[in-house]
């Protein structure tokens, strides 16, 4: 293994946990080490997504506790299903000036605060032989482990002269699963005098309880001579190697307080969370929501945790999404994701309990048994629109017989009745004169959109048709279903309320309704093989053949397949 743009690897990993972080907040800071010793340098990075000025940053506090050795500043542009993020970032290279807990303090750009960091700051190393140039040694983060947990092992390097063609060899280990993180370098100082730090860092999994051996591991380099001319290749210099001390690990079995039949997470910290798209309280029967439950394990990989199983009452149906596993890097090694997330239909009104999700995990920091938990929710469904008639209402003279009970059914003879008949037709012009004014209200909507954009916030209809096609490209059932619904209210503003295949038979198109069938199919027959490029090539035809109800004459350019494909 080449141990070559360290710096550059880290950074490259910094800017994506700051791109994760900063999705959420404008400003976010970063570090990449926490545990430094006296004379040691680390990076602090400060990025920042809003309009937040870096340059202005108030840096005295910084100053009482550290020394700034570098200072400097980029910025990058990201495209995530289509929305356009713009990172600024300012790098700090700082070194601590006494050992101790040191803050590095909150900084404050505008109306955004970053969050203060923790730095310990040990006494300064000591060499065991003075007279060495380059030493080369191992360590572990501890001496025992459980059996899958994780065990971070640091190979560092320091340098006090230059060195070429550096390599590290391979760790290869039969019994765990080995697992490279990002390599860090620093600069360090020892008796007044600069060295270069590297350290080539790995996550260790072991397989199976007993004892873990780690080999001595070898590295390699030609120290440095110079170029002489312009002809000197170079490559002159003595050729050094140096190995490290073999290293053994105790692998503890899994405890039998744990749960049976449960997957054993041995883990720093478990955290579960919960989000839905829709408030599940506002809910109508025949509508979804989507629930997400993420599950975080520091110290586990994300093929570690297990899945989430969706439990739900009766009249109550799940239609899972695909999985999300990822692995993510932090200071003290991997962090496991995992994202489950279902669409929750319910198919009638009424009031259900959806159990708790309850995962047990093993804590490696303080030895014991503790439970990740999403507490139980109460949610109420109500009624669709419609769906209930009321068994009182009074319907209007010449649409329908009136119902048992009304005064209109009682044989009421003379001035009474005349009152009745005259008190119906003064509601019926109403009605008429409401119908009226709804007609010409949506006709006036409709030619608003054709106008051209005065800066109005609504959506239109291009909008929701780029969200159908998101949703149909990621073969989302559950989020085409509501991207096509809003998709027809803009389409067809006068026909608001109507369902798919209301939408499909309205717009009179076989392939439609061929498309919304196969929609229906995947969502209510468990079909998780749906594929959205039916669906979304029938109603690109249809904005295509009809342009002027579209918001832009050319958002042929938003759809899947081009004209004529």
């Amino acid at each position: 293994m080449s141990v070559t743009g360290n710096r550059t690897w880290w950074g490259l990993g910094l800017l994506l946990w700051l791109w994760c972080a900063t999705a959420q907040a404008a400003l976010e800071v970063a570090v990449d080490r926490q545990q430094v010793a006296l004379g040691d340098s680390l990076r602090l990075v400060i990025a920042a997504t809003g309009d937040e000025d870096l340059d202005g940053l108030e840096l005295r506090n910084l100053l009482a506790d550290f020394e700034i050795l570098q200072r400097s500043t980029s910025s990058s542009t990201s495209i995530i299903n289509g929305q356009t993020t713009r990172t600024r970032q300012l790098s700090l290279d700082l070194t601590p000036r006494r050992e101790g807990t040191l803050e590095i303090p909150a900084f404050r750009a505008g109306a955004e605060t970053t969050r203060p960091l923790v730095i310990e700051v040990g006494p300064p190393p000591t060499l065991a032989d003075a007279d060495q140039e380059v030493l080369f040694e191992a360590e572990v983060d501890r001496q025992e482990v459980y059996v899958q947990g994780q065990v971070l092992l640091t190979l560092r390097i320091q340098q006090a002269i230059n060195l070429d063609s550096r390599s590290v060899s391979e760790l290869v280990l039969d019994q765990a699963f080995v697992k490279p993180l990002e390599q860090n370098s620093f600069q360090r100082t020892i008796n007044g005098r600069p060295w270069l730090v590297h350290e080539v860092r790995y996550a260790i999994f072991p397989e199976q309880s007993g004892t873990l051996e780690i080999p001595a591991q070898l590295f390699t380099a030609r120290e440095s001579s110079g170029r002489r001319s312009v002809f000197d290749l170079g490559g002159g210099g003595r050729q050094l190697q140096r190995r490290t001390e073999p290293l053994t690990i105790t692998v503890k079995p899994r405890p039998d307080a744990f749960p049976a039949g449960s997957t054993w997470l041995p883990a720093r910290k478990l955290t579960l969370e919960e989000d839905w798209s829709t408030p599940p309280d506002q809910l109508q029967a025949g509508e979804s929501a989507t629930r997400t439950i993420r599950l975080r394990g520091e110290g586990l990989q994300g093929a570690q945790l297990p899945p989430v199983e969706f439990a739900a009452p009766d009249a109550l149906r799940y239609y899972p999404d695909q999985p999300l596993v990822d692995d993510r890097e932090d200071g003290n090694g991997v962090v496991g994701l995992r994202r489950d997330s279902a669409a929750l239909v319910a198919s009638r009104a009424g009031s259900w309990t959806l159990p708790e999700v309850r995962i047990p995990w093993w804590d490696t920091e303080t030895d014991s048994l503790r439970y990740a938990i999403v507490p139980a929710r109460e949610i109420v469904i109500a009624a669709a629109p419609g769906a209930v008639a009321d068994a009182g209402q009074i319907t209007v003279p010449g649409t329908a017989p009136a119902t048992r009970g009304s005064p209109a059914s009682v044989g009421v003879q003379g001035a009474p009745q005349r009152l009745w008949q005259v008190l119906a037709g003064v509601f019926a012009l109403g009605w008429l004169a409401t119908l009226a004014w709804h007609w010409r209200y949506t006709r006036r909507r409709a030619e608003s959109r054709l106008a051209p954009d005065t800066g109005t916030t609504s959506p239109g209809e291009a909008r929701a048709f780029k969200q159908l096609q998101a949703a149909c490209t990621s073969n989302s059932a559950p989020q085409a279903r509501r991207a096509l619904l809003a998709w027809g209210r803009e389409y067809l503003p006068d026909r608001a309320g109507m369902n798919a295949a209301a939408l499909a038979a309205g717009l009179d198109d076989a392939e439609l309704r061929d498309a919304v069938a196969g929609l229906d199919r995947a969502l209510y027959r468990d079909d998780s093989g749906w594929d959205g490029a039916a669906l979304l090539e029938a109603v690109a035809r249809l904005r295509r053949a009809d342009p002027k109800k579209t918001d832009h004459p050319h958002s042929d350019a938003l759809t899947l397949y081009p004209r004529g494909a």
